[in-house]
């Protein structure tokens, strides 16, 4: 793929980058060959796992990246990238950390003409063992394996770095009461730990290095149970609960993280000069030789791992690609045509499609792509999407046109998602038609519409793009959701504060994913949305069964009210940075099963296989629909069960409690109300049980 930006110089890197495709591919695969060698020894690790050789180097694995404008902090980017994942809290005596001979990297591009990093922090781990008499990891005030960091910065991409940090603490691993506060460990509240070794560096920047609880909440075992998510016949479970991670976390000034030459001040709230892109990578050297319980490193830098967008290389690229996917940087992934498919015709749409396999993932049956929007649009597997326009005078002025982009958005045919899915991951979205929300297009897409963000960097590939002009949400915002961009699309469509105009104006959560990444949302829930045309939807590409007159159809309320069950951390995040939380405690509830003896875990054991054979299912319909006041719920349980159901509206804000009861085995009836006054409209009717899961979502029509 040729990149052609009128106006912009960084194409002329980008098509070296082509040239040179072949001659690179052949370095990473014997790049790879020296890797898979160097990391041959089985390592024990339970992790994210996205790549095969990487799961064996858990050490250095990106778990997830995070940026975002830090919502106590105002003109500061906090930036954290997590590492080493799944850390068992009772993990000892060999207890997880950095690794040594590792580069742990942070990359950031704040410059749309030039390919490559502009800004590179670079944190390097030394390990000193403070009592090798004793196989405790902590005893009498001494710690083995303690770990200090260096960190070093670039301002000039890479050519030259200054050490801004020397011995930087790292605190020890929150083995348990007796190593961390009591006398005979190091006497200290684990808390007082890490406010310890949050530093300022010399140049400004505010430093946390540590274990952390992993901040990521998703159901892997459904997901990657061939996309069983929600699960279908059994609860949502958070695969990543209980779990420590190993955290870098940075806060940054805005103003170092401009671009040179940009203005102290944005222009706007979608100022193309505030927007960066970000990436984490782990790289270490080509060789390791072991001997008698030492080993050596030799050979030159190799990168092992990277992440940028999260879920990237865990379920868009296919497992023989994973490997040579973790060895590029984004810059050479922009000119890799080999990649670009994965995005263009995403594995996952196979499964929202009725046409093709729909039917064989039931957890996904609310979500589905659009194969004739507007009664013309095939976004479907394989199909053209908008490229049957290409040459329309329609595309003049808009993001499409040849002469404002080149091809990097509508490259070709048969690749429908290179104008929502490819830019997601490539481009960000520029403040041009399309990308503008259907507020005022008046039906056509290409007309524009509400400036709603500009994140747009096209000159590398797989990063999260931030534009910092964009506010920060507060935390205590009702308006707040983990839904991110997708929230605020819903708000400035719906709301009547918004979408009675075009004007620019902040809409809550436009600093979301994939706006930045924020530690509360729910990017799994995000992408699975994207993948099934949420983002053509808000840009007026309307899901099929657009009536002429109201966008807000079936389809698209069954893919905004679609979840995986799983929606929030397993704990509360820090409101001051470094905002995650404190890592689990080994002795603490997640540090273990409790056993009490032989006789009573059989016995509990046989009464929790009991249980499991007959876990309460709730399957509800209503009537009538749509409904004026009365209503009456027909649940059929598969055993008893209290529930509640709760009225939302499609902001996702709770309207109220339409009514609690008990069910029973076999079917059951319930009467209920709507809250008075409500307006016309569409709603969902959430029904959760005693513990809070959300077992079904119902949606309400209210009418006069």
């Amino acid at each position: 793929m040729t990149l052609v930006v009128g106006g912009h110089t960084h194409h002329q890197a980008t098509t070296s980058v082509v040239v040179q495709r072949q001659t690179m591919k052949n370095f990473f695969k014997s790049i790879l060959c020296l890797t898979l060698l160097a990391f041959s020894a089985s390592l024990f690790a339970s992790s994210h796992r996205e790549a095969p050789l990487i799961a064996d180097d858990p050490l250095a694995d990106n778990t997830d990246l995070y940026v975002f404008r830090s919502p106590d902090e105002n003109g500061m980017i906090t930036i954290i990238a997590n590492y080493v994942p799944f850390q068992l809290p009772q993990g000892g005596p060999n207890y997880y950390n950095f690794g040594q001979n590792i580069r742990y990297e942070i990359h950031v591009d704040n410059n749309a003409a030039i390919s490559g990093d502009e800004i590179t922090y670079r944190f390097t781990f030394k390990l000193v063992n403070e009592d090798p008499t004793t196989f405790f990891n902590i005893r009498l005030g001494k710690q083995n394996l303690k770990a200090t960091y260096t960190l070093e910065r670039s301002m000039d991409g890479g050519k030259s770095f200054q050490v801004i940090i020397r011995n930087g603490i790292v605190p020890p691993p929150n083995v348990g009461s007796r190593s961390i506060s009591s006398g005979v460990g190091l006497n200290a509240r684990y808390s007082d730990l890490v406010d310890k070794a949050i530093t300022t560096s010399s140049t400004g920047e505010k430093i946390f290095c540590g274990t952390s609880d992993d901040p990521f909440f998703v159901d892997l075992g459904g997901i990657f149970d061939l996309g069983d998510a929600p699960r279908q016949g059994a609860k949502a479970r958070d695969g990543v609960k209980c779990f420590n991670v190993s955290t870098i976390a940075i806060q940054v000034p805005i103003r170092t993280l401009l671009k040179k030459g940009a203005f102290y001040l944005p222009k706007n709230i979608l100022d193309p000069d505030y927007v960066i892109g970000v990436w984490a990578s782990a790289s270490r050297p080509a060789l390791r030789t072991l001997s008698k319980g030492k080993e050596t490193h030799s050979g030159d830098w190799v990168q092992v791992s990277r992440l940028g967008m999260p879920l990237t290389n865990e379920a868009v690229i296919p497992i023989g690609y994973k490997d040579y996917w973790n060895a590029l940087t984004p810059y050479q992934e922009l000119g890799d045509t080999l990649l670009d498919n994965f995005f263009f015709n995403p594995e996952l749409a196979l499964y929202m499609d009725d046409a093709l396999f729909g039917s064989a993932v039931p957890a996904f049956k609310q979500l589905r792509i659009q194969r004739k929007s507007l009664g013309s649009f095939d976004f479907g597997y394989g199909k053209d999407g908008l490229y049957g326009l290409k040459g329309n005078p329609a595309l003049n002025g808009t993001a499409l046109d040849d002469k404002v982009f080149g091809t990097l958005l509508l490259p070709g045919p048969g690749k429908a998602r290179s104008v929502d899915l490819w830019p997601i991951f490539h481009t960000g979205a520029p403040n041009l038609p399309p990308y503008q929300l259907a507020t005022g297009k008046g039906g056509n897409p290409l007309a524009p519409g509400k400036p709603f963000i500009n994140n747009f960097l096209p000159n590398g590939g797989d990063m999260l793009r931030l534009n910092m002009a964009v506010p920060t949400t507060r935390r205590t915002d009702p308006n707040f959701s983990s839904l991110g961009l997708v929230q605020a699309a819903v708000m400035g469509l719906t709301h009547p504060k918004y979408k009675g105009n075009r004007s620019l104006e902040f809409i809550p959560n436009m600093d979301g994913f994939p706006n930045g990444r924020r530690l509360e949302d729910d990017v799994t829930r995000i992408e699975l949305q994207a993948v099934s045309g949420v983002v053509l939807a808000a840009i007026g590409l309307w899901y099929d069964d657009f009536d002429g007159k109201n966008p807000v159809s079936t389809d698209l309320i069954d893919v905004l009210s679609y979840t995986t069950g799983v929606e929030k951390n397993d704990i509360a995040f820090k409101r001051t940075f470094p905002y995650v939380a404190l890592p689990w405690a080994g002795d603490g509830k997640c540090g273990g099963t409790e056993v009490a003896s032989t006789a009573a875990t059989l016995a509990n054991a046989q009464v929790g296989e009991s249980s499991l054979l007959n876990i309460p299912k709730v399957v509800a319909a209503v009537y009538p629909n749509p409904i004026r006041e009365d209503l009456t719920f027909n649940v059929k349980s598969q055993g008893e069960n209290q529930i509640q159901i709760d009225l939302y509206d499609l902001n996702g804000r709770k309207i109220s409690t339409i009514t609690t009861s008990t069910v029973y085995e076999g079917e059951n009836s319930i009467q209920a109300k709507l809250p008075l006054g409500l307006a016309n409209g569409n709603y969902i009717a959430r029904i959760i049980d005693k513990n809070g899961s959300v077992l079904q979502n119902v949606k309400l029509v209210k009418v006069n």
